[in-house]
């Protein structure tokens, strides 16, 4: 289905256009320029063409919006199609101030939405190789890293040549070496419009003791678009401008003779990687978050960091080269592995753990002190007390509740619809599932939805739960049936005959069966 729109259709517009309507998604295309939307919609008969921002945004069958206008604009247009239910994926930089792209994130936070900044070099298959050779080791301890970013021509008044060239750079060097710059310091020079620097030389400092250094200009006499990482072990070159052997390792030595250092050139070596355009594999990521509400590589809190990062610059160049020291992070409160993925607008508490390969989506609520295992999924709207751990391969659907300190073993299986069809949509007609506090559910077993499993019960590996479970009572089997009851510290309750007490051998607490239940007296 074609769900896509592109505002703005100008000099790099025209290629998400072109991008979006190759991968089949692309519905609209909004210009104010009539003669720029003729020839497009020459090119794709198909796609609906409109002047009308108000209309592209009323129509019900756009899920996405794709900005591509001037820097200025972005802000206005990205917080407008937010505030209409859009997914929006907006070009660099996310704003031209900090207040305004933290205003996008709370915003697209509040609404659900999917909010991406085009940080292209992220997503360049060159620069993934990168980042990997960096991981593994192959370049050994960094020293620097040194990036050019230069051409003629395509001034511009509302932002900088800082502002227009460098996100990229920045971007690419947070990703590289997992951390923002700790101060940065900026020089540069005004020679075609006064008060609109045209080439700036940043060096930025990173807590790991690394380097940067970016030189960004256009007022210069030929193009070029390279990435120097300089190791002990090696140095990796990428240059964008080569048709060819874009990346490639050069292994120069440094040897000490009679205590001089002295260089040992080596030839470089091609590294190969993917070849597909950045923009396509940036465009697929769009619309791959779109598809699994996940957080885009280059989503708007990083948007963000990128424009902290470029207003401490700014500010060192009013300051002619001051040293300015940009804000930290924002520490989470929580622990989310690497590889897992933590969707906008999630409620996670301090000092609970989310490990590998798991996906949190939008308005899940999770509380402190949980521990979520490798590949766990949790559905919107989802609500996890305190102290909750969840095994393994565990999916958690919209519709159950994990009340404080309950325990999920590995592939426990939550359903939330009874009669389940493909063809038949039964959104409307999920069952809740309240598995309430200190409950523990074995390896394997099934709780089929609309039960509640009671206080500190004890569900066996295997068993399928079809209704519900008192509280303290041990299931097993399937169907599952009551065969004993469990103390809350873990450990089985002897009924003796006819007794309608019982005393915990190990915690020494005291039960008294009550009709077809237990309570503790």
């Amino acid at each position: 289905m074609r769900s896509i729109a592109v505002i703005g259709c100008g000099q790099w517009g025209k290629n998400l256009v072109r991008n979006f309507a190759d991968l089949g998604v692309l519905r609209t295309i909004c210009d104010i320029d009539p003669a720029r939307l003729a020839s497009l919609g020459d090119r794709f008969p198909e796609l609906i063409l409109t002047e009308s921002l108000p209309k592209l945004l009323k129509d019900d069958m756009v899920a996405g919006v794709v900005i591509a206008t001037s820097a200025g604009s972005h802000h206005a247009l990205a917080k407008e199609a937010l505030l209409a239910g859009k997914d929006v994926f907006v070009e660099k930089p996310l704003a031209l101030k900090v207040s305004e792209g933290k205003e996008l994130v709370e915003l697209a936070g509040k609404k659900g939405r999917i909010l991406m900044v085009g940080h292209l070099l992220r997503y360049h298959p060159a620069v993934v190789k990168l980042k990997a050779l960096v991981d593994e080791g192959t370049l050994g301890k960094l020293y620097y890293i040194y990036s050019n970013r230069l051409n003629l021509g395509r001034f511009r008044t509302e932002e900088n040549i800082l502002w227009s060239f460098a996100p990229h750079d920045i971007s690419a060097m947070i990703y590289l070496l997992g951390e923002r710059p700790t101060s940065v310091a900026t020089q540069g020079g005004s020679y075609l419009n006064q008060g609109v620097p045209d080439v700036t030389v940043t060096t930025l400092a990173f807590r790991g003791g690394v380097r940067g250094h970016i030189f960004v200009s256009w007022l210069h006499p030929y193009k070029e678009q390279k990435f120097i990482v300089v190791g002990d072990r090696c140095m990796a070159v990428f240059d964008d401008m080569q048709r060819e052997r874009k990346l490639s390792l050069v292994n120069h030595k440094v040897e000490w003779i009679d205590r001089i250092p002295v260089a040992r050139m080596a030839e470089a070596e091609a590294v190969p990687f993917p070849s597909e355009e950045p923009l396509r594999v940036e465009c697929r990521h769009f619309l791959d978050c779109m598809a699994s509400r996940s957080r885009p590589a280059t989503d708007g809190e990083e948007g963000v960091g990128v424009l902290e990062v470029l207003d401490a610059c700014q500010e060192s160049l009013e300051r002619k080269g001051a040293v300015i020291f940009p804000p930290k992070p924002p520490v989470k409160p929580y622990f989310g592995h690497e590889t897992a993925v933590i969707d906008e607008s999630c409620q996670i508490g301090e000092g609970t753990k989310i490990w590998h390969f798991s996906h949190v989506m939008k308005n899940a609520k999770i509380g402190r002190n949980c521990s979520i295992g490798q590949n766990v999924f949790i559905a919107s709207n989802v609500n996890i007390g305190d102290g909750v751990k969840i095994q393994n391969n565990v999916s958690v659907y919209e519709g159950v509740t994990l009340e404080d300190y309950v325990f999920c073993g590995p592939s426990v299986v939550f359903t939330n619809v009874f009669n389940t069809r493909s063809e038949i949509r039964r959104r409307d007609e999920l069952r809740p599932t309240l598995v309430q506090r200190g409950a523990s559910l074995g390896a394997n077993c099934t709780i089929v939805c609309g039960v509640t499993v009671g206080r500190y019960a004890f569900v066996g590996a295997g068993a399928v739960v079809v209704k519900d479970v008192p509280d303290f009572a041990l299931v097993v089997g399937n169907p599952g049936g009551i065969v004993g009851w469990m103390c809350v510290c873990g450990d089985r309750l002897d009924f003796a005959g006819e007794d309608r007490t019982a005393g915990c051998r190990v915690c020494q607490r005291k039960y008294r069966k009550v009709g077809q239940g237990l309570s503790l007296e």
